[in-house]
């Protein structure tokens, strides 16, 4: 099996265990060893009182785009630190992009930045996310 057939066993297992990602409707695009990429609409119930994406939605598609790359290098791997920046505003019917991208890895720390980016292509978050990955690896 392959590096990337390895990434891809992963993410779907954890995919497949995370009800919070598929309540979200995220659809995996891409997946290859430290790298994913993940789409979702914006709904209705995912707005604040301003009729905007309330913060914790983009936050967490990028957090799930966070784990899914960190763990599919083969390690597991959980989340220490995390920020993020709102840019832009999404609304209702907004169809987002998460690229999550690994920046450094290391034995035990890994650092990743996640662009979060609306179907025009405009940058709407960037989040920052440092791991911790255990010995425990991924049985696939």
């Amino acid at each position: 099996m392959t590096t990337e057939e390895s990434a891809q066993q992963i993410v779907s297992k954890m995919y497949d265990n995370d009800p919070f990602s598929r309540w979200l409707g995220i659809e995996r695009l891409r997946v290859e060893p430290g790298h994913c990429v993940l789409r979702m609409a914006i709904r209705r119930e995912m707005l604040n009182g301003f009729g905007i994406a309330h913060g914790g939605i983009t936050f967490s598609l990028a957090d799930s785009a966070l784990a899914f790359a960190s763990n599919s290098r083969g390690r597991h791997a959980v989340s220490i630190d995390t920020s993020i920046s709102h840019i832009t505003p999404l609304r209702e019917g907004d169809v987002i992009t998460a690229t999550a991208i690994e920046e450094q890895l290391g034995h035990r720390i890994g650092h990743y930045r996640v662009e979060v980016r609306n179907d025009a292509g405009e940058m709407a978050a960037l989040f920052r996310g440092i791991v911790y990955r255990r010995s425990r690896e991924w049985e696939v």
